[in-house]
């Protein structure tokens, strides 16, 4: 089992820059992936970026070239650097971990972004 909590959420102007962050409560080494999602309003969530326990990464094509998905040498914080953000990008941002076939989630952090 692992807790996650997100933060770096706020209000930016259209072209600006924010970086999640994802506390864990113990190492995400082992864990086999870990990603951000976001919902917004009236949708559902989804998929931003993952990172995998090899350190491969993947993006949705919407935020491809823009938002980028790392994690700290000691393992324990996962972050979501988001460049040239658009209104598109106002959602709760979620951080998740998933281990086989169980899913751990924060509570969220609302990102908004002006126009």
């Amino acid at each position: 089992q692992v807790q996650l909590v997100e933060s770096g959420g706020g209000l930016v102007q259209a072209g600006g820059s924010l970086r999640l962050s994802c506390a864990a409560s113990r190492s995400i080494l082992s864990i086999n992936v870990m990603g951000w999602y976001r919902q917004a309003l009236g949708k559902q969530r989804e998929l931003v970026a993952g990172i995998f326990n090899t350190g491969s990464t993947n993006y949705a094509d919407s935020v491809k070239g823009r938002f980028t998905i790392s994690r700290d040498n000691a393992a324990t914080t996962v972050y979501l650097q988001m460049n040239s953000l658009n209104p598109e990008d106002t959602a709760v941002y979620y951080c998740n971990a998933h281990h086989w076939r169980e899913d751990y989630w924060g509570q969220g952090t609302q990102v908004t972004v002006s126009s």
